[in-house]
């Protein structure tokens, strides 16, 4: 469950850090480990690839260490930003994909041009937003992709609000949507749902459990929002 960015004022005692900077600062490498060979993420960032332009412009949210998604992308030959809330991960991922460039800070507050991208893929990293938060930023998202551009967005469909949930060891506080109302929320946004892929995944760690994975194909339709 790949949790998102909060705002400064979801904040913890730890140096008044948002609660995902926390987490994933702490989890590091292992998060890499526990997720990076997921079969349905591999197979919607090849769907993705399949679509892009050639030397597209893509972004990606939450983007971690880096791999698979950003490594991915730019070995397809895309140019690639990355942004992520925590310090550690945009480290990592500097490393390991320099070919890439990679943001620390919260995608709420990154400047989107209108229709400046061909690919956005937003992989688990809603998840620590309210359903408002999630909602406007899935339509700035969809603004900022070109006519025909395309989005994959996974999260963890459950009708849940500021629930506490342990994730590889660690308490977390989390809010989603059912499956029928992330679709609603996609479409909301101005996108077309190509597809779902509906699943249950056991990341790779000693703590984890079996989760729900929603994977959304999803087009900027031409005719533009």
């Amino acid at each position: 469950m790949r949790v998102g960015e909060r705002r400064d004022t979801d904040v913890t005692h730890e140096g008044q850090r948002p609660p995902a900077a926390v987490l994933f600062d702490a989890l590091g490498a292992d998060y890499e480990k526990a997720f990076a060979h997921a079969p349905a993420h591999l197979s919607a960032l090849e769907w993705l690839i399949e679509r892009l332009p050639p030397a597209a412009r893509t972004l990606d949210v939450g983007s971690g260490t880096g791999r698979p998604t950003a490594a991915a992308l730019v070995g397809a030959g895309h140019s690639v930003l990355g942004v992520d809330v925590s310090p550690v991960m945009v480290e990592l991922a500097a490393r390991q994909v320099p070919e890439a460039e990679f943001r620390g800070a919260d995608i709420r507050d990154v400047p989107l041009d209108a229709d400046s991208l061909d690919g956005v893929c937003v992989f688990f990293s809603l998840l620590q937003m309210t359903r408002a938060q999630q909602s406007a930023l899935m339509r700035r998202l969809a603004l900022a992709l070109r006519p025909g551009g395309h989005l994959v967005l996974a999260t963890v469909p459950a009708d849940v609000e500021d629930l506490e949930v342990v994730f590889m060891g660690r308490p977390v506080r989390a809010t989603s949507f059912a499956e029928d109302d992330v679709i609603g929320m996609a479409e909301a946004a101005g996108l077309t749902v190509l597809s779902r892929h509906s699943l249950t995944f056991t990341p790779d760690h000693h703590a984890a459990e079996p989760e729900p994975h929603l994977f959304l194909y999803c087009r900027r339709d031409e005719t533009g929002l």
